[in-house]
């Protein structure tokens, strides 16, 4: 289920951080950016690539935040440790 959730996660916000890349960089040219005020030195190559894995990051945390959202309040609130680990505060019937 782990896999799955992280396929639900990761591969929409590559998706997006591919089309943030073509929108942002068809209108902006990355010798134009500048960092505090002062041009910044990398090559185009290099902000093509960190922008990207930027776009990717905040993809991936709105993903992450969409999965997370549409959790059901049973997988939420489940115990992770087996039957007889749990501590007090965790039920030790199967309910959880």
């Amino acid at each position: 289920m782990l896999q799955q959730r992280l396929m639900w996660i990761i591969w929409p916000a590559f998706l997006m951080a591919g089309v943030l890349e073509m929108l942002v960089f068809a209108m902006v040219d990355p010798q134009d950016l500048q960092w505090f005020g002062s041009p910044l030195e990398w090559s185009r190559k290099a902000i093509y690539t960190v922008a990207f894995f930027v776009f990717w990051a905040i993809a991936i945390v709105s993903s992450s935040l969409t999965t997370l959202l549409a959790m059901s309040p049973f997988e939420v609130n489940r115990c992770p440790m087996p039957l007889g680990d749990r501590p007090d505060g965790c039920p030790k019937d199967g309910a959880c």
